[in-house]
């Protein structure tokens, strides 16, 4: 899933028209990027501002990326601290005991869920363990320290606070399939989540897991977290298991509203979910209106209304073989894999055009005001006119691995 949490994007052609791209030039040393980037490099998580580069090491951003939680160790303690992203100010936090590292943070960057060294990445299937503590924090303390019964990883904070939505790997000494459900931060009890019309799952009838989830992007507002899973072979959904029906679905997109705390399942037709998951990405439109998903492996793109929770259109997108990455403006939505950047004007026909991104790409995100267009790449960011494909400059990032967003 960035991983499932580290917040990204997605999308998808075959037949393109070629913009105007510029190969890629020599990394230029010590020079700043227009925007303000998150980016995972040597030694962890990196913020590159315009005046050059701060490396933070273990640390987890806010949703909005206006803060990041950094864990240090103190001994055999962690030191909490909080980071401004855009001005570098730091405000020392607590002393936890034990070592931790930064997981999930809440939507408004109020509280962070921090797991032991070596687990709770929600991207890998965790080893097998029939316990597994957790530490809540704020800036200034200890909220909560659980030690949760299973194979728990978390994964989302309740709009509140009070819950933690978690995956619960089964069987908790050998995993190999997970639900989602939610812990009461202050008792630690867990529970199974609500349907969509906002009534208790039955007995039997929770979701069981045992394919990828790819990753993962918010809605604007913060309030809905949505995942892209992939190789889902004859899964049955909540409603599948409710019903008696038989299910079979490949691919979809969990939703997980996490003030209501109910979840729903978008189903994504076929192909999707039949080709390597590393091939499909997701991302959100800014007004939050509709999603998009794409398998640069099939070639196929969908768009997703997020009012009905349903697949609007299928289309033909952008071929390739590798890794996608993807990202979206008000005007377009954008799609890379290997080495090319493919655009998909929003108000028009379908037809993609692209740019050569001058090295494989290893993350894609746009700037706020939908004017430059920046790519990871092998120890490397680019960025590029997002109306001609122009690259306008490259800072070196040695040992660049992704790109987690542009702020």
């Amino acid at each position: 899933m960035t991983t499932r949490r580290d917040v990204l994007a997605l999308l998808g052609v075959g037949a393109a028209a070629a913009l105007t791209g510029c190969r890629a030039a020599a990394p230029a040393a010590g020079t700043g990027v227009p925007d303000l980037l998150l980016v995972r490099a040597e030694g962890g998580l990196t913020v590159l501002r315009p005046s050059g580069m701060e490396r933070i090491g273990a640390g987890l951003a806010t949703p909005d990326g206006a803060t990041v939680y950094a864990a240090a160790a103190a001994g055999v303690d962690t030191e909490l601290t909080a980071i401004e992203t855009r001005t570098g100010q730091r405000t020392a936090g607590p002393r936890l005991a034990g070592a931790w590292t930064p997981r999930v943070v809440s939507a408004d960057g109020r509280l962070v869920a921090l797991a032991a060294p070596g687990s709770g990445e929600v991207t890998h299937v965790p080893s097998g363990r029939a316990r597994t503590p957790l530490v809540v924090a704020d800036t200034a303390r200890e909220v909560a320290r659980l030690e949760l019964p299973g194979n728990i990883v978390p994964d989302a904070f309740s709009t509140g606070g009070e819950g933690l939505f978690v995956l619960d790997w089964l069987p908790a000494t050998a995993p190999d399939r997970y639900r989602v459900r939610q812990v009461d931060v202050a008792t630690g009890r867990s529970s199974a989540l609500l349907t969509r019309v906002k009534s208790p799952v039955p007995p039997g009838a929770e979701e069981e897991m045992s394919g990828e989830g790819r990753m993962a992007v918010y809605a604007p507002n913060r309030q809905v977290l949505y995942t892209l899973y992939t190789h889902q072979p004859d899964h049955r959904h909540t409603r599948d298991l409710i019903a008696g029906r038989p299910g079979g679905v490949h691919a979809f997109v969990h939703t997980l509203h996490l003030a209501e705390q109910w979840a729903f399942c978008v189903d994504l037709p076929a192909p999707f979910g039949e080709g390597p998951g590393a091939g499909h990405a997701l991302t959100m439109s800014p007004e939050g209106g509709e999603f998009y998903v794409a398998d640069v492996t099939s070639g196929r793109f969908a768009v997703v209304g997020t009012e009905q929770l349903a697949v609007r259109e299928t289309v033909d997108g952008p071929k390739g073989v590798g890794v996608a990455f993807a990202a979206a403006t008000f005007r377009e939505v954008l799609v890379a894999v290997g080495s090319t950047v493919h655009v998909l004007p929003r108000d028009a026909a379908p037809v993609w055009r692209s740019w050569d991104a001058g090295g494989v790409v290893r993350g894609l995100g746009v700037s706020a005001d939908g004017k430059r267009v920046y790519t990871a790449l092998p120890d490397a960011v680019a960025w590029f006119d997002a109306a001609t494909g122009q690259r306008l400059g490259t800072v070196a990032v040695p040992g660049l691995s992704a790109l987690d967003r542009v702020l």
